[in-house]
């Protein structure tokens, strides 16, 4: 068991030691998005986004669901989250005045703004 706690641990780590991924993570602190929305804040490519997402939601700090053609992305929620919700909350905290950060929001007020119809 405390093994497995050890390899969950590290896997969570690394997951966070990316800045894309940060920022993924603090744009889904506002509420569930769409692949294509957090690819319009981001600015990279679709694939570099869903790569990063996989690695987020091998870790737990994202749950995913599907509609259609798209997917979208949140927080966990519920059970699910209890591990990692500390180390979101710390990053909120943490992050809530850093200048990457704030132009993110902004741009994601834009982005939420818009049909993901638009984007995708």
């Amino acid at each position: 068991m405390k093994n497995e706690t050890m390899k969950v641990t590290l896997k969570v780590t690394k997951a966070l030691a990316d800045l894309q991924r940060v920022r993924v993570l603090m744009l889904l602190a506002a509420g569930e998005l769409c692949v294509c929305q957090i690819v319009e804040v981001l600015g990279l490519a679709p694939s570099t986004v869903s790569k990063h997402l996989s690695i987020l939601s091998s870790a737990g700090l994202v749950d995913m669901r599907k509609e259609g053609r798209w997917a979208y992305y949140r927080l966990p929620e519920g059970a699910a989250g209890d591990f990692v919700r500390p180390v979101l909350k710390w990053l909120v905290n943490t992050l809530k005045n850093d200048e990457t950060i704030e132009q993110d929001a902004k741009k994601l007020k834009a982005v939420v703004s818009c049909d993901p119809g638009s984007l995708c």
